[in-house]
């Protein structure tokens, strides 16, 4: 049975893919460097359609409206532009309600795009552009260490790296957040209450990187302009030993927060990536393993959410469970020295 991967490295080649939601303009270059916050394609997008019904309103047959429009397809036409005019001694018109461009002229109707603003893609990761995908975007590599998380706001950002956490299972508080903390990348624990959130703005911090965050400030983290990744969950948890192990260890060193949003059918995970200033060749990252005897796992449901351990054997056959379930299962070793018979489905492995 293959396993998922949830990163959690020190040293690989990370390849990320960075694509445009519909067709646009590609800026990006082959070969080219690119910071996260660079922007690397970009589009105009519509963020709604109006339909006008000129037979309708000048009372006439579709085929007859066809013959009096006056614009077509590709048209970009001001507000208030005439694009019909009826026949008669008082002839009625009709003109668009706002500035757009006409999408389709047919059957008598007119269909526009409105409220146009631009869209940015973002590199997200700091790196060499590899590969340029046409009108889309670009495929971007660098090496480094990469920790994955569970829940991100959105944003983009990156900066050096400051740890508040003292302890994997610390809690940040808006009194630690002064004005020292400008500029910075945060490593937090959990965060309780919205003046935490609101502190960070205020300052503002380049990022933040918390184990995890109460439910009912989801809302709010999303508005955020700064970026916020979650490593381990909601509610009161603290952070997994090797996410804390590698980003304690690596204070001060420029990292790049991309909280994405978690996608499964892309793939697409909140992530922090610390670039490395190295030429050796990195192994590639793994994005599904088979469960063996020796690798690191992590827990992936209750009551040891977010716990590591270690796989000691994976049992054959089914397991009877104590809830009186049948399913596969491994013998793992916790960190606690502990050992405990985990379904595989609940298990995903560390690398």
């Amino acid at each position: 049975m293959l396993a998922p991967v949830h990163h959690i490295t020190g040293f690989a080649s990370i390849v990320r893919e960075r694509l445009l939601p519909v067709p646009g303009n590609v800026l990006a270059r082959l070969n080219q460097r690119v910071s996260p916050t660079d922007v690397i394609a970009e589009v105009n997008w519509a963020r709604e359609h109006v339909l006008l019904n000129v037979a309708r309103i000048l009372g006439v047959s579709p085929a007859m409206a066809d013959r009096l429009i006056k614009c077509k397809a590709d048209d970009r036409v001001a507000a208030r532009t005439e694009i019909a005019v009826g026949s008669g001694l008082f002839p009625r018109s009709v003109k668009t309600p706002r500035e757009g461009r006409v999408v389709a002229v047919g059957g008598g109707q007119v269909l526009m795009e409105v409220g146009a603003s631009k869209m940015e893609l973002q590199a997200g990761i700091s790196g060499v552009v590899i590969e340029l995908i046409p009108n889309r975007g670009a495929v971007i590599q660098t090496v480094g260490a990469l920790i994955q998380g569970v829940w991100g706001n959105g944003g983009i950002g990156s900066g050096l790296l400051a740890n508040l956490a003292e302890q994997p299972d610390g809690i940040l508080t808006a009194g630690r957040l002064d004005v020292s903390m400008r500029g910075f990348v945060i490593l937090g624990g959990t965060v309780k209450d919205a003046e935490t959130l609101k502190a960070a703005a205020e300052l503002p911090v380049r990022g933040m990187i918390l184990s995890s965050i109460f439910p009912s400030l989801v809302p709010l983290a999303r508005e955020m302009r700064y970026p916020i990744v979650v490593t381990d969950g909601f509610g009161s948890m603290p952070m997994n030993s090797a996410a804390y192990k590698l980003l304690s260890t690596n204070v001060k060193r420029e990292v790049t927060v991309n909280a994405e949003t978690p996608d499964r059918y892309s793939g697409a995970r909140p992530e922090i990536i610390i670039p490395l200033p190295v030429s050796t060749d990195a192994p590639p990252l793994r994005e599904a393993v088979a469960f063996a005897p020796g690798l690191q796992v992590r827990m992936r449901r209750p009551p040891a959410i977010g716990t590591i351990g270690s796989i000691v054997a994976v049992k054959p056959g089914l397991t009877v469970l104590p809830s009186g379930l049948r399913a596969p299962a491994a013998e793992v070793k916790l960190e606690n020295g502990e050992t405990a018979i985990v379904p595989l489905i609940n298990l995903e492995v560390v690398g």
